[in-house]
């Protein structure tokens, strides 16, 4: 089942049990020594994209940890951190890809959804009236400011982007089921779409980027 693509961009690293230190990349380490970073000989900053967190590896022993190795300069660390790894810093360096789009949802299957199931529940039983009927409910509190679209998918979207408040990263036209793209493409940043139904299920849309 496509899912609509949950798995594109921020989906691509998730596993049902996390492997934080499988899917990752190498980071500034790979461009600024040991000197700016503050980290002992062979030791480097990567990032898990399966966790969206920094860690740090040992290129000679291939060993990987979350906390700073000991002999660790920790103010020169600091300094490199913020600089490199901070969610505005992180934000600046990432440039929207030409032709993409980037967008969070929440997603709520029913029991004609192509895969009725999902990491909420291991078999979703709700008539698609019922889902209607959910989704228009956190329609109403998004619109009425009382919560955001992000804070809702954490707990009640069936995408396993959940774990991102529904962010599925950057995507162009095709990557997507059709009706979703149209719906999101339609989008300014910052708005948010009315219900859109697919083969998945049904879903509220924000356009990010």
């Amino acid at each position: 089942m496509v899912l609509i693509r949950c798995y594109t961009a921020q989906d691509r690293a998730a596993e049902p049990t996390y492997k934080p230190f499988t899917t990752t990349t190498p980071t500034h380490q790979n461009r600024h020594n040991t000197i700016e970073t503050g980290l002992p000989e062979d030791w480097e900053v990567r990032h898990s994209q399966s966790k969206n967190l920094p860690y740090y590896f040992n290129s000679a022993t291939k060993t990987s940890r979350w906390e700073p190795p000991s002999g660790t300069d920790v103010d020169k660390l600091k300094i490199y951190m913020a600089k490199y790894h901070s969610p505005t810093s992180q934000q600046q360096q990432s440039q929207q890809p030409q032709g993409k789009i980037r967008c969070a949802h929440l997603l709520v299957k029913h029991n004609q959804s192509r895969r009725p199931s999902s990491w909420r529940e291991s078999e979703i039983t709700r008539t698609k009236q019922e889902a209607l009927t959910t989704l228009q409910g956190f329609e109403q509190r998004i619109k009425s400011g009382s919560i955001s679209l992000g804070e809702l998918a954490l707990t009640e979207s069936d995408c396993s982007s959940a774990r991102k408040r529904g962010d599925l990263g950057y995507f162009g036209r095709g990557d997507m089921q059709k009706e979703f793209e149209d719906a999101a493409f339609a989008l300014k940043p910052g708005e948010i779409s009315g219900i859109v139904d697919t083969a998945s299920g049904l879903h509220l849309i924000e356009r990010l980027e």
